[in-house]
């Protein structure tokens, strides 16, 4: 029996496994070639190996939705309750994303009113925190001033609109629910990579900032005690997303489903 399955459809069934699973190889690539990079600073190919990781992350989700097949049927039905974004997404780990991402932004924006140049740093003003220690000064580094966390902005400037541009198109497109859910929870995953694995990289460079002497005090203690459970729950959020872009069928965060959304 000859094959009647069209040409276009065999070539780009997978096609959105291959874009996801690429992204991911070459941000893997890309971070382990900057990390390498030859720099006076450690700290900066760290940071900016973790940035193209996570846009090369959603870089690839991106293209892998824009290359999957949408259904061809001949008549489709739809159902009158209006489709939101929300309803796409995971229901208990996009609040726990919501809340990294704001205390990235939280972090980074105390970094960058907190940082200065250090007196023993030169050619880079916003490395480190300046503190008073048993009555003279002292310099705690590497700490997220602007000098550090500006890759990070700007990762986080343009990787956020895209893929709420992506839920968006996603929730509002052809489909059936369970392809809809599939490709919103893919990109969902991307951001997630993107935003935990930043806020993992802060928390690291606090922690080494305030722990390298005892010249932090108790602020510093106080400090350390709060971006501690942070980064464990960005650990946890991490490894969810690289399973859940690798196979967004294999995790599970549903809700009770009541059949409002199986649509089309």
């Amino acid at each position: 029996m000859l094959d009647t399955v069209p040409l276009q459809s065999r070539l780009l069934d997978h096609a959105d496994h291959y874009a996801r699973w690429s992204g991911l190889a070459i941000g893997i690539v890309a971070a382990q070639q900057l990390v390498m990079m030859e720099s006076g600073d450690i700290t900066i190919p760290l940071v900016f190996a973790i940035t193209a990781f996570g846009l090369c992350a959603v870089v690839g989700v991106l293209l892998g939705d824009a290359l999957t097949l949408r259904p061809q049927e001949a008549v489709r039905t739809a159902s009158l309750a209006p489709r939101l974004v929300r309803n796409h997404v995971p229901p208990r780990m996009a609040p726990l994303l919501l809340l990294q991402a704001a205390s990235l932004v939280a972090l980074l924006v105390m970094g960058a009113l907190t940082a200065s140049s250090g007196p023993d740093r030169t050619g880079g003003a916003g490395r480190v925190i300046n503190v008073a220690c048993q009555g003279m000064g002292a310099s705690l580094g590497p700490w997220p001033g602007l000098y550090y966390s500006g890759p990070m902005f700007a990762a986080l400037a343009v990787g956020t609109p895209a893929c709420f541009w992506a839920l968006r198109r996603i929730a509002y497109g052809p489909g059936d629910y369970q392809q809809r859910r599939d490709r919103a929870w893919a990109i969902t995953g991307a951001w997630g990579l993107l935003v935990s694995s930043q806020v993992l990289l802060v928390v690291l460079m606090l922690l080494v900032a305030l722990t390298e002497t005892t010249c932090a005090g108790p602020l510093g203690a106080a400090t350390v005690v709060v971006i501690c459970p942070l980064g464990l729950l960005s650990l946890f959020t991490f490894g969810w997303s690289l399973v859940t872009v690798v196979a967004p069928r294999a995790v599970d965060d549903e809700v009770a489903d009541d059949g409002t959304f199986a649509d089309e």
